[in-house]
């Protein structure tokens, strides 16, 4: 990687990690391109958004950036894992209710479920929606199953029963689009696959990803910053721990939004993200900023990941995360924060989106312009409502 004695970004590189999510990275592409327009016309600077495809098959675009004479070109590469996204997704009926059972269980004979809800309710609270919504569902098409049953008699009123009951789950399943439950409950299920560790299919995809971040970082940026939003940030922070595994580093960003790593760093098998977290918060040759917001429910605001983890360092000096508010309400009109207040998954990526009050954090900024993130935020210090006390009821990390 080019130093840069001025201390000013003129050519970046940013690898995008998304969440569970299916949606394509085309998406991706156009959100931040309307999204940059509207954020650029308020905050009085130029960007551009062009398509690009990438080396080896990755999405990506390119940024330029023009404010006060600083010109800034930004390459984004999507690190796409959608493919095993639609894969998880792709489960019958009966094994998302045995997946719903199971799941429920870990979390709560593993004591994580209780000690993530002393830690933030909203998100907990999130969480056990699909479960109510699933459970709900079965009952109500049993209870039209048992009704139908009772109106037609003998044999064939049972037969119409289980019809029914099968008919109502199956349509339920159709239109969740309309509810999220299997979606949600998939992606909980997903990380809890293996108790907590990385699951199996992601392991080739992390080394990949490290093999991509590390190539560029020989390449001719002045920053490189990998950004993980959902929970595209606990996978986005094994990316980063296991490429400073392999080298010492210079100019080297983590941004991660709207994170719940704590849905699996607590959990009794997540010595690895453990392991990786304490290594992220030691390293002085990383900068990571985590950002949320108190109205963002899917989040756990404020939360210092490393810390209410329990694997924050107790000798050797603590680096990492800065954590800092997003502060939705500041930093969007009332009209603005009101349009989307019941609509969760919008509230979720408004990281992403521009605000029409913005005070200090200014997604394309950060991703295009022409100051890195150690330099816009290095002496800025964590918010005063940051949370660091342990949470998590297992601590330990792999050797």
């Amino acid at each position: 990687m080019s130093s840069n004695s001025s201390g000013s970004v003129k050519h970046r590189h940013v690898f995008y990690v998304p969440g569970y999510d299916p949606m394509p990275a085309r998406r991706y592409r156009e959100l931040y391109r309307t999204e940059s327009q509207k954020q650029a016309a308020i905050s009085g600077y130029e960007i551009t958004t062009e398509g690009r495809t990438a080396n080896a098959g990755t999405y990506g675009w390119d940024v330029g950036f023009s404010e006060d004479g600083h010109q800034v070109r930004t390459i984004i590469d999507f690190l796409s894992w959608d493919d095993i996204v639609y894969d998880s997704l792709k489960k019958s009926i009966p094994r998302t209710y045995l997946i719903l059972l199971s799941t429920l269980w870990l979390y709560l004979r593993s004591g994580t479920l209780m000690s993530l809800f002393r830690l933030r309710r909203a998100p907990i609270i999130a969480a056990l929606y699909p479960a109510v919504i699933l459970f709900g569902q079965i009952l109500f098409a049993a209870l039209m199953g048992r009704l139908a049953a009772n109106v037609i008699s003998g044999g064939l009123g049972i037969a119409a029963g289980v019809v029914l009951f099968v008919l109502l789950l199956m349509l339920f399943r159709r239109f969740d689009r309309k509810f999220f439950a299997y979606y949600l409950l998939h992606d909980f299920a997903f990380w809890a696959q293996a108790r907590g560790a990385t699951p199996p299919v992601l392991l080739p995809l992390v080394q990949r990803f490290a093999d991509q971040v590390e190539a560029a970082l020989d390449g001719p940026a002045d920053e490189v910053l990998v950004v993980g939003h959902s929970s595209g940030a606990h996978l986005a922070a094994v990316v980063v721990a296991e490429v400073l595994r392999r080298r010492r580093v210079a100019n080297f960003s983590l941004l991660t939004l709207g994170q719940a790593i704590p849905v699996v760093s607590f959990l009794p098998k997540a010595d690895d993200l453990r392991r990786d977290l304490h290594q992220l918060s030691v390293r002085e040759d990383l900068f990571w900023l985590d950002v949320t917001a108190p109205g963002d429910g899917a989040c756990f605001a404020l939360c210092d990941p490393v810390a209410v983890s329990g694997v924050a360092p107790q000798k050797e000096q603590h680096f990492n995360p800065v954590v800092i508010s997003a502060a939705f309400r500041q930093s969007l009109s009332p009209e603005a924060y009101n349009a989307h207040r019941w609509n969760f998954f919008r509230r979720h990526i408004q990281y992403l989106c521009a605000f029409d009050r913005p005070r200090e954090y200014d997604y394309f900024r950060i991703t295009a312009g022409p100051l890195s993130l150690r330099e816009r935020f290095g002496a800025r210090g964590s918010s005063a409502a940051r949370e660091g006390r342990v949470f998590s009821p297992h601590t330990s990390m792999a050797p």
